[in-house]
This record gives structure tokens, C-alpha cells and sequence, in this order.
């Protein structure tokens, strides 16, 4: 599968996220600037963490609107896999491809740290080389992390099993709502998640947790 990732200024993990995306899938994928109008054809796409815009105004609000969010928002209402991890999750969420809002943790302080995320639903497109209730490790990195919906909004995504990762064993590191830490849009082709799998995906980051998240969207699981 081709897969690419969106480069904003101020994201720093997308080295991190082009290297995972080339072990797993056996092939680089391509790197799309902020201000491109159109999107390769691809069958994956990434927007990876970091303080896109310095996080000014909200994080991921600048961001949201660069000519690019446009041609992404394209490709996701088409059926494109699309994924946002920890600043890529806020920016899903200000473009409005996903539901709810990350507000600024409830300790008031940047988190950077190991948690432990429950696999509340492997029957997604993004999950499927996990258990049911399996629980693995991933580190966390942010300011902004807490996951908020109105009350029928987040009855809505946990009745259609849009949460498919919640903090477990008491590491929610953020104070997010039912532990939310990864959810889908509706349809399934679009995940937010606030840990960064791609930093736990070989030896030596200490574990490969984070690997079947992207072997699962890039088709890689028999192989």
C-alpha cells in the first residue's frame, strides 16, 4: 500500500512516522507540504505530532485550515485511510473529520511519558492485528490531550464503537473523558490518537506495541 505523510511547520515527528511507515510498509511513503493542493493517490495517510504553528490560537487550529486540510479532507470523505497522532489528532479534530475536542490536560502540565492503552475495538481497520481488550504500551507527549464530546456526542461514538483505544490500569495521563485516548469518524477511515505508536514499533525503542497499528492500515498483517 502507498501511504504519505502531511509536513506542517512545527511538527517534529515526522522522521519518527516516515521511518515506522517504511519498516512496516517496505516502502517510504511521500511527504506532502502545508500548502499543496492535492494529495498523491495513496492508500494511508499520516499526520504526525509535534507544535504545528507553535500551537498558537488552539493546537492544530492554524493547521487546520492550510490549503492541504482541504485536499485531505477529500481523499478521507473518499474512503482514504487517514491517520493523526497526538498534533495530527488535534488538527482531525479542528478541521472537523472528527468529533469532540482535546483541551489542555487536567494536571496542567506537558506529559511525557509510558501509558498503558486498552484495544477497546479491534474490529477496526486500524486494529485488527490486536486482541479484544488487549493491553499495550505507548508513550505519551503533550500539553493538550483531553478528550472532551458533549453528552450525546460521546454517546454517539461509543455506541457505534468509534473509541477503539482507552488508557488502562489508571495511566490516563490527561483526565480525557471514559479514558478516551484514540477514536475513529464514523465511517472507520479516519483515527485521532493521542500516544504515539510509532515510537514503540522495533526492539530498540524497548518494544514493538505500537507495530500492528500500522500493519494493520497498510494491509501488512500476513506478511
Amino acid at each position: 500500500m502507498k501511504s504519505a505523510v502531511i509536513l506542517l511547520p512545527g511538527l517534529n515527528r515526522d522522521r519518527d512516522m516516515i521511518a515506522a511507515l517504511t519498516k512496516i510498509g517496505g516502502k517510504a511513503p511521500q511527504t506532502v507540504w502545508q500548502t499543496d493542493t492535492e494529495i498523491p493517490d495513496v492508500d494511508l495517510i499520516v499526520i504526525p505530532g509535534g507544535f504545528s504553528y507553535g500551537d498558537y490560537l488552539r493546537c492544530g487550529a492554524i493547521a487546520a485550515r492550510m490549503p492541504v486540510m482541504q485536499a485531505l479532507r477529500k481523499k478521507a470523505e473518499a474512503g482514504v485511510r487517514v491517520i493523526g497522532v497526538c498534533n495530527g489528532f488535534q488538527i482531525l479534530l479542528e478541521a472537523g473529520l472528527l468529533p469532540g475536542a482535546l483541551m489542555r490536560n487536567t494536571s496542567l502540565k506537558f506529559v511525557c511519558r509510558e501509558v498503558k492503552l486498552e484495544v477497546a475495538n479491534n474490529q477496526s481497520i486500524f486494529t485488527r492485528g490486536y486482541e479484544q481488550g488487549q493491553i499495550i504500551r505507548c508513550p505519551v507527549a503533550h500539553h493538550d490531550g483531553n478528550y472532551f464530546a458533549e453528552s450525546d456526542v460521546l454517546k454517539s461514538i461509543e455506541d457505534n464503537g468509534q473509541v477503539v483505544f482507552r488508557y488502562a490500569e489508571g495511566t490516563n495521563p490527561n483526565g480525557s473523558m471514559n479514558d478516551i485516548a484514540g477514536i475513529t469518524n464514523a465511517a472507520g477511515n479516519v483515527l485521532g490518537m493521542m500516544p504515539h505508536p510509532e515510537n514503540l514499533i522495533e526492539q530498540a525503542h524497548g518494544g514493538t506495541d505500537g507495530r500492528a497499528l500500522f500493519a494493520s492500515a497498510l494491509d501488512r498483517l500476513a506478511s
